[in-house]
């Protein structure tokens, strides 16, 4: 997938991350707090950013990639989140979940509404049949989030992710197409 995929919900447009996102993304990736539950350290700084950027366009280009899309509310220009697929399996049509939002805009539904898009467009244009998202436990907001969107737990792995120096268990969870419902999506 070289094309990039723009998509629109009530509220936000989905599009590509761009060079001109790396302050905003910054903003987001580099609150300590914040990303306490990404799975990553926090971006020092813009260039970290833009590395980080660089590294979404690359997804497009690899045999096993994805897509990462940044949330722009539609009255509003700039990035407030980025969400996508990644680890994309074609052959087992499966893929991995991920999404952030700056903490300005949570509590708005926007991280849902983005989700639902994408989680559309994976199953409809990509023919995706599973969708899996990884979770630490004590990440309540995420965990409503996904079971809202009809994603079921599967499993817990253990100290399966390391970030922040040291090792942090993870929950499995997962949406096939075959449960997921078009009437929960924008």
């Amino acid at each position: 997938m070289i094309d990039f995929s723009t998509l629109e919900t009530p509220r936000l447009t989905l599009r590509e991350v761009r060079d001109s996102d790396a302050e905003c993304l910054l903003q987001i990736h580099g609150d300590r707090e914040h990303m306490r539950w990404f799975g990553s350290d926090p971006i020092a700084d813009l260039d970290g950013a833009k590395k980080l950027i660089a590294t979404f366009a690359s997804w497009r280009k690899e045999p096993v990639s994805g897509a990462r899309w940044a949330m722009e509310l539609k009255d509003r220009p700039g990035l407030i989140g980025t969400c996508g697929l990644f680890r994309w399996h074609r052959n087992w049509r499966s893929c991995v979940l991920g999404y952030e939002i700056a903490p300005a805009h949570q509590g708005h539904g926007y991280a849902k509404e983005a989700l639902q898009a994408i989680i559309a467009w994976g199953f409809r244009e990509v023919q995706l049949n599973r969708i899996e998202a990884q979770v630490h436990p004590d990440n309540a907001p995420s965990l409503a989030l996904l079971t809202k969107l009809g994603f079921l737990q599967e499993g817990h792995q253990r100290e399966a992710g390391y970030w922040a120096g040291r090792h942090h268990d993870l929950l499995q969870f997962a949406l096939l197409k075959a449960q997921w419902s078009t009437t929960t999506t924008v």
